[in-house]
């Protein structure tokens, strides 16, 4: 696990983005590696409503890292866990029930997924650095994902939440982190204002092919997240498939 959080973390380059191509379960796991992806992560949204809950941590925990747990199994590959903020577990219990699960990365998000209310800054950094302590103590290397939820939140106007985003992120990475997602920062001048105030790897979400892969790595993104998206594209297929045999036409026609 040790070799495997070293090559997470290696992966994270600006320029040349970690792709990753979000799983729920272990079938798709197995296909995210099968295409060749060096990296299997997970979405905590997604999982969720295979599980048939709602995002935001309505999902029990032991259920998620259960779900956690079967798609570690199922690769070979360093897998990442999106653990939302952490579903109310002390540091110390965190780290050891993530490292139990096999992964080897955890992204942590600053809102309360219930409120959707944001962290102070300051709370959610000593919340990040206990994580990093917590492994320290244990032995346990983990990468970890800072999310920062400023744009998706919409907390002021467009350039309080780039400014929050800014501070943020660097806070988080003095604090232990090892790369910040901005999540929902999509336009190209935010994009780039956040890689070049951020000091470390920046992770932004892929916005339904706003701007391409390639377009993303000359802004110099270190990873690029599709979270529930690839999920949501497989379930409109089964549903296209569900309404064709309803009105007895052939699925496998469409």
């Amino acid at each position: 696990m040790m070799e495997k959080a070293a090559e997470l973390r290696a992966l994270h380059v600006g320029g040349d983005p970690l792709v990753l191509a979000n799983a729920w379960d272990a079938a798709s796991a197995r296909m995210v590696e099968a295409a060749g992806f060096a990296v299997v992560a997970t979405t905590s949204n997604a999982i969720a409503a295979a599980l048939g809950y709602e995002d935001g941590e309505a999902a029990p925990v032991e259920e998620m890292l259960a779900a956690c747990g079967r798609i570690a199994r199922a690769v070979d590959l360093p897998v990442t866990v999106d653990f939302e903020r952490g579903y109310g577990l002390a540091p110390a219990e965190l780290v050891e029930r993530i490292a139990a699960t096999g992964a080897v990365g955890v992204n942590l998000e600053d809102s309360d997924p219930p409120s959707g209310e944001m962290i102070e800054v300051g709370e959610q950094a000593e919340f990040l650095a206990a994580v990093r302590a917590a492994a320290e103590a244990a032995g346990v290397d983990l990468v970890i994902n800072a999310r920062t939820d400023s744009f998706v939140r919409r907390v002021g106007s467009p350039q309080e939440q780039l400014a929050a985003s800014l501070e943020r992120g660097e806070r988080y990475l003095a604090a232990g982190a090892d790369c910040v997602y901005p999540i929902a920062a999509v336009e190209p001048d935010a994009i780039r204002a956040l890689v070049a105030g951020i000091p470390g790897p920046v992770n932004v979400v892929y916005g339904r092919g706003a701007l391409t892969l390639a377009e993303l790595a000359d802004l110099g993104v270190a990873r690029v997240s599709f979270g529930p998206a690839l999920q949501r594209l497989v379930y409109e297929g089964f549903g296209a498939a569900l309404s064709a045999l309803a009105a007895d036409a052939n699925p496998f026609a469409l």
